[in-house]
């Protein structure tokens, strides 16, 4: 993990498009602002994890359905 000291006002760069501002800082809280090509997205981790969370749900769900239809392709031809 790169580790980084920045003041208001400072920035980081990441790569050639994407760039990391220091907006404020407030007790504990560092406001930041990201500055990223709109096909880039970028979600704070607690909501990104919900969604790999859903999403894995979702995949899950959708090969017991599958695998729930082979079966029945297979008793269904027998």
């Amino acid at each position: 993990m790169l580790v980084l000291t920045r003041k208001k006002g400072e920035s980081i760069v990441i790569s050639e498009n994407i760039e990391i501002i220091i907006l404020g800082v407030e007790g504990d809280n560092v406001k930041i602002g990201v500055n990223a090509p709109k096909h880039i997205e970028i979600h704070r981790k607690e909501l990104y994890l919900a969604i790999q969370q859903s999403n894995e749900e979702a995949s899950s769900g959708r090969d017991d359905l599958l695998r729930k239809i082979s079966e029945w392709k297979k008793n269904d031809s027998a």
